[in-house]
């Protein structure tokens, strides 16, 4: 049985935090792959830890959502305010042991719920060509490929996929 929550005591930011560890090492290992510096990584898109989790998306804007299956922690997904009209997609994870599941799928499903919530009329996601799971998972959900919103150094760009929806 899969249950979804928000991230609302310290318990729930350690572990997002941890899951958020285990999507920098595979958004690391992945792109190196592809030529993409570890540092810049790191540098760009991880590095947080349970506090700054805690800060960033413990907010009545920004909201960080945690699965579990049978109770045991499986995934997490987070949503942030972008600009005035949009709403963007971060820190999406699901545990390896739980794949398979519904897990993401669920996490997707309740992420879109609580954007609706906002008012905002766009669904945004910035996610790196080599996770193709999470690029079929967007697309399942009817995200399409966009111009870039956010700025990327050189060195990243030929692996940046960018990608929005109406809400």
């Amino acid at each position: 049985m899969i249950s979804v929550s928000r991230a609302d005591s310290t318990e729930d930011f350690v572990i997002a935090a941890g899951f958020c560890e285990a999507l920098g090492a595979l958004d690391v290992e992945m792109g190196r792959d592809h030529g993409v510096r570890a540092e810049i990584v790191m540098t760009l898109f991880h590095g947080e830890n349970h506090e700054s989790l805690a800060r960033k998306y413990g907010s009545d804007e920004a909201i960080m959502l945690l699965a579990r299956w049978e109770g045991a922690p499986a995934g997490c997904i987070a949503l942030a305010p972008f600009e005035t009209h949009a709403m963007e997609i971060h820190k999406f994870y699901v545990d390896p042991a739980f794949r398979g599941r519904g897990i993401g799928n669920l996490l997707m499903r309740r992420v879109f719920e609580e954007a609706k919530k906002t008012g905002r009329s766009t669904m945004l996601v910035n996610t790196a060509a080599y996770l193709k799971s999470a690029l079929s998972l967007y697309e399942a959900f009817g995200f399409t490929h966009c111009p870039p919103f956010h700025t990327v150094p050189a060195e990243i760009s030929h692996t940046e996929v960018f990608m929005s929806r109406p809400l």
